[in-house]
């Protein structure tokens, strides 16, 4: 693996856009720390980020890479732009120009992400001012950390804010069309691995009760991870392989097609989409209770929909995992268009029948496949949330929504190196 890194620095195209990619990746960070103005930094220091809204902060703090905990420019993260991504892809179920966009190719997709983009912004306006208003009436850090702000110092920091997302959005898509992999899911993966050293600090002083000690809790935290991310590549790389065959034509003096080739329809056809979704949707309850002003509401949700280690947080959050599992398995996998594309082509499964019995039997095929994996996924998502409730740890690094993000990410950056190393007669990194 250490000569497929050196190989791949030797590239020079290679190494431009991994440089690249590295080069914005710290720009990123650099944005979590950078306060946004009006915050007393002192103040911020000393406020232990719980009150009404600490799980709340818990949950986007992890997808902010600590931004949101330092209150700063980057504070929204990339949530916003997730949470667009799943109106748009709703909605695109709903309406029809939007469904007609989609399989227009390149230029409908372009369509669709200006108005993603457009939605973000808009979600970091609205999500923006609560947070602000949060952090003014000391209900996310338990203390006041913008003392004195005025209508203007406030009008600032929400500006910002949403300037912020806007850049991590930019900063993303930079990274997708100049840089190495894709770039969302490379700042969330930044993000996650910046938090592993603070989460492992409060695994190793809450199991000596805040003396030194407590390292053996942090060597099994370790040990479980390893075994869960070898469980999660293992089921990331299955795949179920449906066979095809292309009939023989005889075109003029040339003969085209009798290949055989085959469809992968992977375990977790739908990767960590499922999971973002869940938490997207998981974390609104807790922000509408608390900009709500009913004390009922926000009573209801602290008990239920908040706290991690509550039996209904923990079964809301797997059947939502499951249902995005199913949901979105569905809206990126055609079975009528591939079993189309294969009947014009001359492509047949063997044993089924061109057209419409092709396409029954890869719906039948997917919905099977689609159940294991939702619930590997369901799973493997509320491992640190179960964790919670027994052992009372107040993090797990390595589970739950930051292993597959971790795992699944990597692997998907580290095939499309390794394709470009092959291209250039390189050994891989899956080798």
């Amino acid at each position: 693996m250490l000569r497929a890194f050196v190989n791949a620095f030797k590239i020079p195209d290679l190494r431009k856009k991994l440089l690249f990619t590295l080069g914005i990746l710290a720009v990123y960070r650099l944005g979590a720390w950078i306060p946004v103005p009006g915050v007393d930094v002192d103040i911020l220091r000393v406020a232990t980020g719980g009150g009404q809204a600490g799980a709340l902060v818990g949950i986007i703090n992890v997808f902010a890479g600590g931004a949101l905990q330092q209150m700063a420019i980057f504070a929204l993260g990339i949530m916003p732009y997730i949470t667009a991504s799943i109106i748009m892809q709703l909605l695109a179920v709903v309406i029809p120009k939007l469904e007609t966009l989609q399989r227009e190719g390149e230029q409908g997709r372009k369509k669709i992400t200006q108005y993603t983009r457009y939605v973000t912004v808009g979600l970091a306006l609205m999500q923006s001012t609560a947070l602000v208003s949060l952090a003014r009436n000391g209900v996310a850090f338990d203390a006041n950390v913008m003392p004195g702000a005025g209508t203007g110092t406030i009008l600032i920091a929400v500006i910002t804010l949403t300037a912020g997302t806007s850049l991590i959005m930019w900063l993303g898509e930079l990274i997708t069309a100049r840089g190495v992999g894709n770039g969302m899911s490379l700042l969330i993966y930044v993000s996650i691995i910046s938090q592993f050293p603070s989460q492992l600090r409060i695994v190793q002083v809450e199991a000596s009760g805040g003396v030194a000690g407590g390292w053996g809790l942090v060597a099994g935290v370790l040990l479980m991870g390893m075994v869960l991310t070898v469980a999660v590549v293992f089921i990331e790389m299955g795949q179920r392989r449906i066979p095809v065959q292309y009939a023989r034509r005889q075109v003029g003096r040339r003969s085209y097609g009798g290949q055989s080739t085959y469809i992968p329809l992977k375990v977790n056809q739908s990767g960590v989409i499922p999971v973002i979704f869940a938490s997207s949707l998981m974390y609104l309850p807790g922000l509408a209770a608390s900009v709500s002003g009913s004390q009922a509401f926000v009573n209801w949700t602290d008990q239920y929909l908040v706290q991690a280690d509550n039996p209904v947080f923990i079964s809301v959050f797997a059947a939502l995992t499951i249902f995005f599992a199913y949901f979105y398995s569905a809206i990126t996998f055609n079975p009528v268009e591939v079993a189309d594309n294969m009947k014009r082509y001359g492509g047949f499964i063997p044993g089924i029948r061109p057209g419409r019995q092709t396409a029954e039997y890869l719906d039948k095929v997917l919905t099977r496949i689609t159940l294991p994996g939702s619930i590997y996924l369901a799973t493997v998502a509320v491992i640190p949330f179960i964790l919670l409730a027994v052992f009372n740890i107040g993090a797990f690094p390595l589970g739950g929504v930051s292993l597959l993000i971790m795992v699944g990410v990597a692997l998907q950056t580290m095939q499309q190196i390794e394709s470009q190393l092959m291209q250039r007669n390189y050994e891989g990194f899956l080798r």
